[in-house]
């Protein structure tokens, strides 16, 4: 791992179970498929240190038939005889433009069960060590891609407890948009294993749907 990179080093290890406790929580619990369509995101951060550490996110497009309006990380399904790596890498390509080679891969995680669909999901935790233009390189999927600050996401001011129906979990605000579901909850994970959290309110609860008439997202509900 190279200096610059160093900082990513307590993000290091995050588990399964420990993303499972604060995603287990999941509305709409499915069976497993008969047919697991296995995919990987991509966790890229840039900077030397949590100070001036930021994450690339991107806002999937409204028109999209499934979590349209969300804020995502840039992934998607593995093609045949691709690892999880290879997956995030060529996806964060078509979506935001991203050069792999302007990136170096620290770690990938083991798969994370997504609730509402039973399909495998393996993070990629990545140092951006060459940050370059993004773009939404397929709008008609990405309508946007932004970077996020780690400090701003850390601020107690923009993290809140979020809720609907018998489902609750952590969420976060940026550049308008809110940050919730898998990509909130793995950040949330990622967050408190690196030991980088500060004290938020964990308790107040508010309603997703009042939550989302007053963000960017345009999320369908």
């Amino acid at each position: 791992m190279s200096n610059d990179a160093a900082w990513l080093r307590p993000a290091m290890g995050l588990s399964t179970p420990q993303i499972d406790e604060v995603l287990g929580n999941r509305l709409f619990v499915k069976d497993a498929p008969k047919v697991l369509k296995p995919a990987a995101v991509l966790m890229l951060f840039s900077g030397t240190s949590l100070d001036d550490g930021e994450v690339v996110l991107t806002h999937r497009s409204p028109s999209m038939r499934s979590h349209s309006g969300q804020i995502a990380f840039p992934g998607g399904r593995l093609e045949e005889g691709e690892t999880p790596v290879d997956a995030a890498l060529r996806e964060a390509w078509e979506e935001t433009g991203l050069e792999a080679d302007t990136t170096t891969v620290v770690e990938e995680l083991d798969p994370v069960t997504i609730r509402v669909s039973g399909h495998p999901v393996s993070p990629v935790l990545a140092h951006w060590h060459a940050p370059m233009h993004l773009w939404p390189a397929s709008p008609a999927e990405t309508d946007d891609v932004f970077t996020a600050s780690l400090r701003e996401l850390l601020d107690p001011e923009n993290r809140l407890t979020i809720g609907w129906g018998d489902w609750t979990g952590p969420a976060f605000w940026a550049n308008g948009y809110l940050i919730w579901g898998f990509t909130g909850g793995l950040l949330s994970s990622l967050f408190a294993h690196a030991g980088w959290e500060e004290d938020w309110d964990r308790e107040n609860r508010h309603d997703l749907r009042s939550v989302l008439r007053s963000s960017r997202n345009r999320e369908k509900m």
